[in-house]
């Protein structure tokens, strides 16, 4: 019988995460489970060319379920470099995919996710945002007979103690909103007020806005005037925009929680002539936001080593199907890329980031 493999990345919404007592911060976990040279030599077979693997194995079904409907190319570019790092490490497989929008289709995923555990996969990988499926990712543990990896969260749950997920892989979100934070902080000489754009009610929103909050008021003047959730929406984003500029046009800059809110934001300070004068934040730095960056209208972003992501999972998988130790968390690494970027350094940059996915 064929091995079974499925990849289920799944995007929505989540109240779970509440505070930061409810996970373990990345170094936090690393000293605790004595994780750190094993986390270690593991990024640097990520960033090393691929080493075919040395045993046969069996074909794998690869199924994913993940949000790639959203101008962020975050999750079209790491199903890419997943598959491109698999066929270098000669693991033969087979992959069908499914793609939801984020936030708001978790009827649909929940369903999707349902039917695959049918199947009794050996690997489901997602992502986790909601409470819902905080409970079925317990149950799937509790059974013993998939692994699961849990893409685009890096902060282990307190609460699951030693029966964690095989892997966390991703970027950490809480590490790139204070590299913005700072960014603001000192361009506004720690005085002035702010706007914030969320998500939705959940992990990411939590991370990299309520986080970024408590960040830029511990460590400056600056007061937040506004604040909307956006559902990750462009038109939504663009809409709170123009609503928080009604109100009070007078503030230092908008602080977007992803891709299609910075997107939003700028098309809002367009209309009401004000781009340049607001400064605003791209999160993630896919190939829109660099190209918004490069024409001026986003003033920074961070830059995640995007391809990086695709190729821990696919590593990990390696090492699992060789009987290897895999760490519990990969959290790649951003860079800060802000407008006037010299273009040699933005293509150094961009080299490293999609070295899998650039001409993808």
């Amino acid at each position: 019988m064929k091995k079974l493999i499925y990849i289920i990345m799944l995007f929505s919404t989540l109240s779970v995460f509440a505070n930061s007592y409810e996970y373990y911060q990345i170094d936090e976990y690393l000293n605790l489970t004595g994780q750190k040279e094993l986390s270690d030599e593991f990024n640097k077979i990520v960033q090393n060319n691929a080493v075919k693997i040395d045993k046969d194995t069996k074909e794998i079904k690869v199924v994913m379920i993940y949000p790639g409907n959203q101008i962020s190319d975050y999750w079209r570019k790491s199903k890419i470099s997943f598959e491109k790092r698999l066929k270098q490490l000669g693991i033969k497989y087979q992959l069908d995919d499914f793609f939801t929008k984020p936030a708001i289709e978790i009827k649909e995923q929940s369903k999707q996710l349902l039917n695959a555990m049918k199947l009794n996969p050996d690997y489901l990988i997602f992502t986790l945002d909601v409470n819902k499926h905080a409970k079925f990712i317990e149950r799937i543990v509790s059974r013993e007979k998939s692994k699961i990896i849990l893409q685009n969260i890096t902060t282990p749950l307190k609460n699951w103690n030693d029966r964690q997920p095989f892997l966390y892989v991703g970027f950490d979100h809480f590490m790139g909103s204070k590299y913005l934070a700072d960014y603001y902080i000192k361009n506004s000489k720690e005085n002035g007020k702010y706007a914030v754009l969320y998500g939705t009610k959940g992990y990411v929103s939590f991370m990299r806005g309520t986080k970024f909050i408590e960040y830029v008021s511990k460590n400056s003047n600056l007061k937040l005037v506004h604040e909307y959730y956006t559902d990750f929406d462009k038109q939504k984003a663009k809409n709170a925009t123009l609503n928080l500029l009604d109100i009070d046009s007078n503030i230092e800059f908008i602080y977007a929680c992803s891709t299609d809110i910075a997107l939003g934001v700028v098309e809002a300070l367009k209309e009401r002539n004000l781009l340049g004068k607001i400064k605003v934040n791209g999160w993630g730095g896919g190939a829109s936001e660099l190209y918004a960056i490069e024409k001026g209208l986003l003033d920074i972003t961070v830059m995640r080593m995007n391809d990086d992501n695709g190729i821990a999972m696919a590593e990990a998988i390696k090492l699992d199907l060789l009987g290897q130790k895999v760490p519990t968390i990969y959290s790649g690494e951003f860079n800060i890329v802000k407008k006037g970027i010299d273009k040699t350094q933005l293509e150094k940059f961009k080299n490293r980031a999609f070295r899998y996915t650039l001409d993808e």
